[in-house]
């Protein structure tokens, strides 16, 4: 039977001094050629580091005492080697990592491996229980708090039970500074960390929330929409240039329909219905949701599904409009609104404040019955995409005219 092969090693990270000078000193364990490395938390002068033996050449407390934890160290780390042999346990640089500084242990979790095993499970659940973007939005919080952890303390990670209300405000600070997010999106990944923290406390690995007496608020946004007159520009905009047509077209059907991005890409024949009075219906589960979309379909809407009936993407997709990608759909937005004289910044989700705003609630469709065509769980979410147009503050101030004037 073929042993493992071992290596402990030290090393400086020259590239990487402390203010004061030294250089941390960093361990690498070698098993089987695959290494892993941390940083042990001491540090020496460079000009004292001796690399050929590993040690510290100084005479000083602080060199006597690096010099046995190094010694100490190896012994360690060969006694755990031999036990996991001798027991006949699987042996990697990793385990050996976590067997020595105890992070195989309940107590000794930390906050990024739980963070990237919660991360891992997710991105399983795409489609099931998750969209790619919220997995997309907890990998890049992983990120930051990676970048915080070693700005701040120069290691790899954190122990959960190190992590406490001061931590949580230095990420905070941290993401409005050096990552130039605004508050609602500081708002978000902030959620993203609470989860983990929550998690972590229903499993006993925490005793105390760091979370406790910190509330969010946050900022309301004015999402801009299109009125009447500028949807009627758009749509009868004549485009010599095929791809502004199509993503017109497009644009335009979700001002009608409501449906967002991601839903009208993956909207297929099946997501047609016909009731019992001949009327057409886009039924359809919502991908961030999967609540369902009930929604009537217009004339106009209807106009643009015949007209892609035959495209060739539509047909080899098996979907009813050909739909490229997001960003290039936003990016093409910018040419049509130049093009009809529109300054404001159209994007794809525009077009449903747009339908929420103008093509409903202002022709006086009920909160209720916007919110299922929405795939809302409640009135409450349709609140935040509907606006209250000028003309239905006339028309309703009109009926008062009228019967102060009767």
């Amino acid at each position: 039977m073929r042993r493992d092969s071992f290596i402990v090693s030290f090393f400086l990270k020259k590239n990487q001094l402390l203010k004061n000078g030294d250089a941390p000193v960093s361990m690498r364990i070698t098993v089987n050629g695959q290494r892993e490395e941390v940083r042990i938390k001491k540090s020496v002068k460079p000009s004292l580091w001796n690399q050929a033996k590993e040690v510290s050449r100084g005479k000083a407390k602080n060199s006597r005492e690096l010099n046995d934890y190094i010694e100490n160290a190896r012994i360690r780390l060969f006694q755990i080697f031999t036990k996991l042999e001798q027991d006949g346990k699987k042996i990697t640089a990793e385990i050996l990592k976590n067997k020595f500084f105890g992070m195989d242990d309940e107590d000794n979790k930390t906050l990024l491996g739980c963070m990237r095993d919660h991360n891992e499970q997710c991105r399983q659940l795409i489609g099931i229980d998750y969209a790619d973007v919220t997995v997309r939005r907890y990998e890049c919080c992983t990120r930051y708090l990676q970048e915080l952890i070693q700005q701040k303390y120069g290691e790899q990670d954190l122990l959960l039970k190190e992590v406490n209300r001061e931590f949580i405000k230095s990420f905070e600070f941290f993401m409005k500074t050096e990552k130039k997010c605004q508050n609602n999106t500081v708002i978000r990944y902030m959620k993203c960390l609470k989860k983990i923290i929550n998690l972590a406390l229903a499993n006993e690995w925490m005793s105390r929330n760091p979370f406790a007496g910190i509330k969010f608020h946050e900022t309301e946004v004015h999402k801009d929409f299109l009125t009447q007159e500028e949807i009627d520009k758009i749509y009868a905009k004549e485009f010599e240039i095929p791809r502004l047509e199509l993503v017109r077209d497009i644009f335009i059907f979700c001002c009608y329909t409501g449906l967002t991005f991601i839903d009208v890409q993956h909207l297929r024949p099946e997501h047609i219905v016909t009731d019992n009075n001949k009327v057409s219906w886009i039924r359809i589960g919502r991908q961030k949701t999967k609540n369902i979309c009930n929604i009537p379909l217009l004339a106009i809407p209807k106009q643009i599904l015949k007209k892609y009936e035959n495209n060739p993407h539509c047909l080899d997709k098996g979907v009813l409009l050909p739909v490229m990608c997001n960003q290039k759909m936003n990016s093409y937005l910018k040419e049509i609104a130049d093009f009809c004289g529109i300054r404001k910044n159209l994007t794809m989700h525009m077009a449903r404040h747009t339908f929420a705003s103008v093509i409903t609630l202002a022709n006086n469709v009920s909160l209720k019955n916007v919110a299922k065509m929405l795939g809302h769980s409640s009135t409450r979410m349709t609140e935040r995409y509907a606006k209250v147009l000028d003309q239905s503050i006339v028309r309703d101030m009109m009926q008062v005219d009228k019967r102060l004037n009767i």
